[in-house]
């Protein structure tokens, strides 16, 4: 049996999952963290328009993804952001928050292979994509992986394989 995977995350940060649509973030959120802990995208925009996948809510919703970031993190509270993050100025909204309030901020890198996100997008039955929209993702996830530590994430946990995450543990310290 391979060892756990460790990941070290601060009790009073904010934890960035990242990753294409499809590579599990959500799974890894609900499995590692209370749901109070979590802030979704696909679950803001449900709240915002009783529909978690009409993308025509999405700049709603992650206004309220960021007042309540912001919310959480002045009081000290671990707070997940789980959405794709593969964008390089949605992190830095996010960093931004982290560095006004003084948290660490740890990105959770699910850089799981192309045809595995694709695949497991065919087999939903909501949140489906457009294949050309996960492809960019991850363009998009890989392109930013040199980047990540210079950006201002106090620790990069990068889980490469569905066995790697799988077997991560979250520990908060």
């Amino acid at each position: 049996m391979r060892p756990l995977t460790p990941v070290r995350i601060p009790g009073d940060g904010m934890v960035v999952l990242m990753g294409a649509s499809g590579s599990g973030k959500s799974t890894f959120a609900a499995r590692h963290f209370g749901p109070t802990d979590v802030l979704s995208s696909d679950a803001l925009r449900g709240l915002v328009a009783g529909d978690e996948s009409d993308q025509s809510a999405t700049e709603d919703a992650f206004e309220l993804l960021r007042l309540a970031l912001r919310m959480r993190l002045a009081r000290g509270r671990l707070t997940v952001v789980d959405a794709t993050n593969v964008q390089r100025w949605a992190r830095r909204l996010l960093l931004d928050a982290a560095r006004r309030e003084g948290r660490p901020a740890i990105a959770v890198v699910l850089d799981l292979p192309l045809a595995l996100c694709l695949e497991r997008n065919e087999l939903r039955l909501v949140h489906r994509l457009p294949a050309a929209a996960i492809r960019r993702q991850h363009r998009w996830l890989v392109e930013s992986l040199p980047m990540l530590a210079a950006e201002g994430f106090a620790r990069v946990e990068l889980l490469r394989s569905p066995d790697e995450v799988e077997r991560a543990a979250v520990a908060l310290i």
